[in-house]
């Protein structure tokens, strides 16, 4: 099943980031995106996760063109479909850990799962407060703050950043895992040439062209 669909995506600000851009992700399949700083590859996926609207071209999520949604159609899809993790953890600091994956459980109806804090090894700190965890236990909360709404499509910007290597690759193997389990797909954004080729599909931003690598 088609999960996305992007045709002839071109977008600027002060110059011309890229034009032309087609794609399409398909459920249970993972995509990195790849390009040198400034290439435009984190302008691209928010076009693909509906946070920018393209100068042209289309991007049809779920069968249904997102230009053409009405602003409560577009929020339900970014709450209920969409997964977005970035570098940056944006997790409320007021908050504990465990207080943060509860506002998601709460907007999406889904449980928090035990096992998924297992994996990410924060089950020890999870009602600890925000601000008392390290950098990467930060991210790691991030990540199951988007996995507890159990989204169709996950948009991840540099999301291991933050994590050293071998949890950056235990991250992506859930990743992988959870698209398998869920039929759902995931869309990367990411400099690191190795997680980048664990994906189904690699493509890369150059000369404001998208070209497949792999």
């Amino acid at each position: 099943m088609n999960l996305l669909s992007a045709q002839n995506l071109s977008h600027s600000f002060e110059y011309k980031l890229f034009s032309n851009v087609s794609l399409d992700l398909y459920e249970k399949e993972s995509i990195a995106i790849m390009g040198m700083s400034g290439s435009g590859k984190s302008t691209l996926l928010h076009l693909l996760s509906t946070l920018l609207k393209p100068d042209e071209g289309t991007v049809t999520i779920l069968g249904k063109d997102i230009s053409g949604m009405k602003t409560k159609e577009s929020a339900l899809l970014k709450r209920n479909k969409l997964g977005l993790v970035f570098q940056s953890h944006y997790l409320f600091k007021g908050f504990s850990a465990y207080e943060n994956l509860e506002v998601s459980e709460i907007l999406s109806g889904q449980k928090i799962d035990d096992s998924l804090l297992q994996k990410l090894d924060i089950k020890e700190c999870i009602h600890q407060k925000v601000t008392q965890l390290s950098g990467g236990q930060q991210q790691r909360v991030s990540i199951a703050r988007v996995l507890t709404k159990k989204p169709t499509i996950i948009f991840a910007d540099e999301p291991t950043g933050n994590l050293d290597s071998k949890t950056a690759q235990e991250v992506m193997k859930l990743f992988f895992e959870y698209c398998e389990e869920h039929q759902a797909g995931m869309i990367l954004v990411t400099h690191d040439n190795h997680l980048a080729n664990m994906c189904d599909k690699v493509f890369e931003l150059q000369n404001r062209e998208l070209k497949r690598i792999k």
